[in-house]
């Protein structure tokens, strides 16, 4: 009997803490994906040449698709089919590069780190957005320390190098790849810096070169990228409320962080990047331990006093109700 009250105590404790960020309200608000073909969005990307489109994709066993995503709407505007990549297994990131290079990451293993290769893909992103079949390059990726899973890939804006935060429980480690891919051999992928205190979902560097970030189901990280050797400057705020936290970009401009979810009708959801309010890197609102949601890296700025004193108040009736119980019994 005691099952339904803890359900909906969950159910009021997930609505007092889905409060919106104050932050969506200065600039884009976010957005549904509303493509009935998208259940697991795992990758997110903001377009460089049409503004306000979202490139995405599914986890696995959807195929070799990327879907153009109109945030204004929510609605996929055009649907990429890659060829030339044989099948995918665990597509898990997209990044956009120089040159408007997309780069697709079959980087997951679901298998818990056996595979002993993994693959990118690259293409051009089309100059104009309607469904077509599209020729990728393919690249065969391997680790120096051995497989591992990951699921997180970014592009350096500049020099379109490659980088991979693998995923782990513990911590992870941040890869680069070859200074250029090459689609005949096999790019081996080194690790150059540690990546602690958070399960890494995917990771996002920004338009200037300044900022990874690094998120994982519940939170995030701000790193100063410094050349590859990353410095950790500050937790940040993660909208509340998703079910899997999956997905991180940039927006085109730099100002906002965009987060993505897995599910049908996923939300992406806004919060200010870091540095882009006028504000300083480690400001102490974001690096305090008082704000900080433990080491997975989620942040409760964006909770309002009344939405936590609603969720204490929850937890007491919930803990008032069992006791009831034991009485009665």
């Amino acid at each position: 009997m005691r099952r339904p009250a803890v359900l909906l105590a969950a159910v009021l404790l997930t609505g007092a803490l889905a409060v919106p960020p104050a932050s969506a309200a200065d600039g884009d608000d976010g957005f549904t994906i509303k493509d009935p073909r998208i259940t697991e969005s795992s990758g997110l990307a903001a377009s460089h040449q049409h503004p306000g489109i979202y490139w995405t994709h599914n986890d696995s066993d959807d195929g070799a698709f990327l879907y153009a995503v109109d945030s204004a709407t929510g609605e996929t505007v055009a649907t990429l089919t890659l060829t030339g990549v044989g099948t995918p297994r665990d597509v898990e990131a997209i990044s956009i590069g120089p040159d408007n290079q997309i780069y697709v990451g079959d980087i997951g293993d679901n298998l818990g780190g056996t595979w002993d290769h993994v693959w990118i893909y690259q293409l051009p992103e089309p100059k104009e957005l309607k469904d077509r079949t599209i020729r990728a390059t393919q690249y065969v990726v391997k680790y120096s320390d051995g497989a591992r899973d990951a699921e997180s890939l970014v592009v350096h804006p500049k020099t379109g190098r490659v980088y991979i935060v693998d995923k782990n429980s513990e911590g992870g480690r941040l890869y680069e790849g070859p200074a250029q891919l090459s689609p005949s051999g096999t790019n081996v992928f080194r690790p150059i810096a540690d990546v602690p205190d958070l399960e890494a979902t995917d990771a996002a560097l920004s338009p200037d070169a300044q900022h990874l970030v690094v998120r994982s189901y519940f939170g995030a990280i701000d790193y100063d990228w410094n050349g590859g050797k990353i410095k950790k400057l500050e937790r940040l705020s993660v909208p509340t409320g998703f079910a899997q936290g999956e997905s991180v970009t940039y927006t085109a401009d730099g100002k906002k962080l965009m987060y993505g979810a897995e599910g049908e009708d996923s939300p992406v959801l806004p919060e200010d990047a870091p540095g882009a309010s006028g504000e300083g890197s480690g400001s102490s609102s974001g690096s305090s331990g008082s704000s900080s949601a433990g080491e997975d890296g989620g942040g409760g700025r964006n909770l309002s006093v009344g939405a936590g004193a609603l969720a204490v108040a929850v937890v007491g009736l919930l803990l008032l109700g069992m006791r009831r119980k034991r009485r009665q019994g």
